[in-house]
């Protein structure tokens, strides 16, 4: 999984930054209106994964994760093969829009590891996978440049496809999915509707605030990345401003890289909540000096610092889920997660460009900080009212007793 996630991460990663280079090669085209269809067509396929991750959560909890794999995998390289065949901007919008229907390949095999992993090691297996899928990130954008200057942008995604079409290979021969079941465990067995699945959610508070604090992270994330290539211009100047723009990029890729098992083996050891409360107040307080930064090296250094503390963030949600929804459940609850992960996709870079435009690029730091720390008090307080204190009360009872 660990090699599939890495090719489809790489995959989708290596045609996202020219998108807005191959509609400007579809025609003779305003830049207004190249801005305003690479900001459609790259947002449809979040919109259209939005909708439809619960379903194939649900799909996948009645008939198997694997089968939904390897139909990700060929829809989304069916996809990208036929993008490369695109003449006209319409054909391509349409295809990033089933391209988002059949999303959701990395987050279905985070549930797909999930339950098949014991509990007290869930974090750190869901933190290894996700260096798969960070390393794909990588090398993804590197890799799709070099591509994309010998051959062109319509070769760059056939060649492309073949990879995510290999991935679709590797689960359906290189993996075997096995039931687990529980003796003794009817929840963990038994079939659940939709509606008694939303019922477990919202009424378990902490992993409510676990799904919704999925939004909020990814809305905090994504909101610096339309405005980060303008930020290193302002504070760098235009030399080399694709290198040292690619350079803060990946600075954030490394950190995470680094430092997302180490979080999920520590969540594993003394908690998944205690560690995401500090997850967040960490990255709310390492974003905040973006703001006020003077040279390229100094975003740099907080970028890395950024994707150490968000690393930890995705694998621990993902382990918290597994310790508190049934087996029979998980991958609809993980899809109800996912699509709010796809929201804050949405939302995020909207907002980042609103505010930059109206109050400039350090708001954005200030405003993104803000958000990461009140999302770490939320969960702080849900966690100390919901867990901590009545779990501390059931001790005094019993001690009294």
């Amino acid at each position: 999984m660990w090699v599939a996630n890495f090719f489809v991460a790489g995959s989708m990663t290596m045609v996202i930054p020219f998108i807005s280079l191959y509609i400007e090669s579809l025609g003779n085209f305003s830049d207004s209106f190249v801005q305003r269809w690479s900001g459609f067509t790259f947002g449809i396929t979040f919109v259209t994964a939005f909708l439809f991750s619960p379903i194939w959560g649900r799909i996948g909890d009645k008939y198997g994760r694997k089968k939904i794999l390897i139909f990700s995998a060929f829809g989304i390289g069916l996809s990208v093969l036929l993008m490369g065949y695109a003449t006209t901007v319409w054909q391509l919008f349409v295809l990033r829009f089933f391209m988002g229907i059949a999303t959701g390949f990395i987050p279905m095999s985070q549930a797909f590891i999930s339950t098949q992993t014991p509990q007290k090691v869930a974090g750190k297996v869901l933190g290894t996978l996700q260096t798969g899928s960070i390393t794909g990130s990588l090398f993804g954008p590197m890799l799709g440049g070099v591509l994309a200057d010998a051959f062109g942008y319509g070769e760059t995604f056939k060649w492309v496809s073949i990879t995510v079409f290999l991935s679709s290979f590797i689960v359906m021969f290189g993996i075997k999915e096995i039931k687990v079941e529980f003796a003794g465990e009817e929840n963990d067995t038994k079939p659940y509707t939709r509606r008694e699945v939303i019922r477990h959610i919202v009424t378990h508070p902490v992993l409510l605030v676990v799904m919704l604090m999925s939004t909020l992270v990814q809305v905090a994330h994504f909101s610096v990345q339309p405005i980060l290539s303008l930020f290193v211009a302002e504070i760098h100047g235009p030399a080399n401003i694709a290198f040292f723009s690619g350079l803060a990029f990946s600075a954030a890729g490394l950190g995470n890289l680094l430092m997302t098992r180490k979080w999920g083996k520590l969540g594993d050891r003394i908690g998944y909540i205690k560690i995401l409360i500090i997850l967040l107040f960490m990255a709310g307080i390492v974003y905040s000096p973006g703001a006020f930064v003077t040279n390229i090296w100094q975003l740099v250094l907080l970028r890395f610092l950024l994707g150490s503390a968000i690393g930890g963030i995705i694998p621990l949600r993902v382990a918290y889920i597994r310790q508190e929804a049934p087996l029979s459940m998980q991958g609809e609850v993980l899809g109800y997660n996912t699509s709010l992960r796809f929201l804050g996709n949405i939302i995020g870079p909207a907002m980042g460009g609103m505010i930059a435009g109206f109050f400039g690029f350090s708001t954005v730091f200030l405003v993104t900080s803000g958000l990461l720390i009140v999302c770490g008090v939320l969960l702080l307080a849900a966690w100390y009212k919901h867990e901590y204190s009545s779990r501390v009360s059931r001790s005094f009872s019993t001690y009294r007793s």
